[in-house]
């Protein structure tokens, strides 16, 4: 008997001291604790395996950051637990972060039910904890392996290090060599080659032209006869925008009242070899199709793709009965918030290029004979769009009025006005004294604001569940504004602030802003433009009864949209 179970006591030593040796519990224990917080709602509802993937990077954060506390606790040389008592106390904390995730998961469905509820989704299937699982042990175990090897590296170098330093100082600038090596590898070569390879899909795919896409054949068309940008040269996205401009009989179908074709201008990315020849190329083009004889006319900045939403264009066409010209330029072929962490200089430059080139032909006709001028912006675009004034052509030769949507939270001018919003009112929905300049709107209210409007009006549209617009750098260290009572409508009462658990949380919500139903996150409706555009533009001939026939409308739209 004693020779049998001497190789089971030697194993069980063996597990204990290995757990000792290499298993922090405070940092097991802090970990599900990141895994509990990361469970709670956020402001966008997640898939079972984003869920996933959330928990296991908060559990490695959470690990991550106690051990690093313990090594500089040890560094110190302050006082530790005794090994005897350790031997106890992590097997003991291991059990008790297991009972912690295993409580949090069991309730992390209703959440994200509740959130899904909001937004008129069906609720997660029963199996969404185990996948929830799954996919938290596969993302954990594969960080902290990463952070096993950094580890290794900070050793080796401290080691070779110590041949002329003192121990100590070999270590601190061991761990610093690491980090510098291993934030150059992951900006330098990691990221960088998966934005470029993103970046090469993207453009391949904005190549394609499908068949069924032909080119218009009117003449004061972009890409059309006689048009100065060439079919291809629109790129995909500007090609679908230029495709589906809506005719006059389309538009009077809705209106009941006779109109004109829109006219839609569009410049890709190949269509000139420098910025400035683009934007050059855009305003010629907008001049040669007659766009400054149109009673309105919007400099545009799409998404970071390309993308120029229909459902902030079409309700401004139709309110206009189709007197509106829209000239827009590609700047990026990536998604918007992939754009804004490694090229947001790309969106303001064509921002200023575009609406430089256009006003200056603008100006150049007598003021009686110009349009009314605005701008307009979406995501990246908006941060583009606000960037592209200047503050003598304002105070000189202003434009008309913005309509800015989804604003994202690098924006300085957003960020000033919401800073400096009226007391009382939420960082949500910031209220700003007398309102006649600017103003900000959820879409949920007819009402934008009270009193009149001065010579320039601007209008904010954004949602409370909104990431791109409500993330903030600081919000792993300081409750978001937004946060505060009272709260937007979607934004659930379960959400709460958890250190760098909750930056985590909007990280990933911005990943996934558009998987939503229309009218949520980033994903902003027709209906939802109605007003913004009234409250800009003052559209003449719409009283309450025709614009609530436009919203039916627009909501039959919606509904078709949304139908599988």
């Amino acid at each position: 008997m004693t020779r049998s179970s001497t190789p089971r006591t030697a194993l069980g030593r063996g597990l204990i001291a290995w757990l000792d040796r290499r298993t922090s519990g405070v940092g097991l224990v802090v970990g599900a604790l990141f895994v509990a917080a990361a469970l709670t709602p956020s402001l966008i509802p997640r898939s079972p395996e984003i869920q996933g993937i959330l928990a296991g990077t908060c559990f490695a954060a959470g690990y991550g950051a106690t051990v690093a506390a313990g090594m500089l606790w040890r560094y110190l040389q302050l006082p530790g637990l005794p090994d005897r008592q350790a031997r106890i106390v992590v097997p003991l904390m291991g059990l008790g972060a297991l009972a912690i995730i295993l409580v949090f998961l069991a309730r992390s469905t209703r959440w994200q039910n509740d959130i899904r509820a909001a937004m008129a989704l069906p609720p997660s299937e029963g199996a969404a904890p185990l996948i929830v699982a799954g996919h938290g042990i596969v993302v954990a175990a594969a960080l902290l392996i990463v952070a096993k090897l950094l580890a290794a590296l900070v050793r080796l170098v401290s080691r070779h290090i110590a041949r002329v330093l003192p121990p100590r100082p070999a270590r601190v600038l061991g761990i610093v060599i690491t980090l510098f090596l291993a934030q150059q590898v992951f900006s330098g070569v990691l990221l960088r080659g998966v934005v470029r390879s993103i970046d090469t899909s993207a453009q391949a795919l904005d190549a394609l032209i499908p068949a069924d896409l032909t080119p218009p054949t009117g003449a004061f068309q972009p890409g059309g006869p006689g048009s100065l940008v060439a079919w291809q040269d629109l790129g995909r996205e500007g090609r679908i925008f230029v495709a589906n401009t809506p005719d006059p009989d389309s538009l009077t179908a809705v209106t009941g009242r006779p109109a004109r074709q829109p006219l839609r201008v569009y410049v890709g990315l190949n269509a000139a070899p420098t910025l400035e020849a683009r934007a050059d190329l855009a305003a010629r083009e907008l001049e040669r199709a007659g766009g400054f004889d149109r009673a309105t006319l919007v400099v545009a900045m799409p998404t970071g793709t390309g993308w120029m939403d229909p459902a902030a264009i079409e309700p401004l066409e139709i309110l206009h009965h189709g007197d509106v010209a829209t000239v827009a330029l590609q700047y990026s072929y990536l998604q918007s918030w992939i754009s804004l962490l490694v090229q947001p200089e790309y969106a303001t430059d064509a921002g200023r290029a575009l609406f430089a080139a256009v006003h200056r032909l603008w100006l150049e006709r007598p003021p009686e004979a110009r349009p009314r001028l605005y701008l307009y912006g979406l995501s990246l675009g908006a941060h583009a769009s606000q960037q592209s004034l200047r503050l003598h052509e304002m105070l000189d030769q202003p434009v008309d009025g913005a309509l800015w949507v989804g604003p994202p939270f690098v924006s300085p001018l957003w960020q000033t006005l919401t800073a400096e919003r009226d007391p009382g009112s939420p960082a949500w929905l910031p209220q700003l004294t007398t309102g006649e300049v600017v103003r900000f709107t959820d879409g949920r209210r007819a009402d934008i604001g009270d009193g009149p409007w001065g010579r320039v009006r601007i209008v904010y549209l954004q949602y409370g569940s909104d990431p791109i617009v409500f993330f903030r750098p600081d919000s792993g260290f300081r409750p978001p504004g937004w946060l505060a009572y009272p709260r937007a409508p979607e934004v659930s009462d379960a959400l709460r602030w958890y250190p760098i658990v909750t930056q985590l949380q909007l990280a990933f919500d911005m990943a996934i802003a558009l998987e939503v139903p229309m009218g949520h996150g980033h994903l902003y409706s027709y209906v939802d433009h109605i007003d913004p555009w009234v409250a800009v533009t003052d559209p003449p001939g719409w009283d309450a009864d025709r614009l609530a026939a436009l919203r039916a409308h627009f909501r039959a739209r919606e509904q078709a949209l949304a139908a599988p």
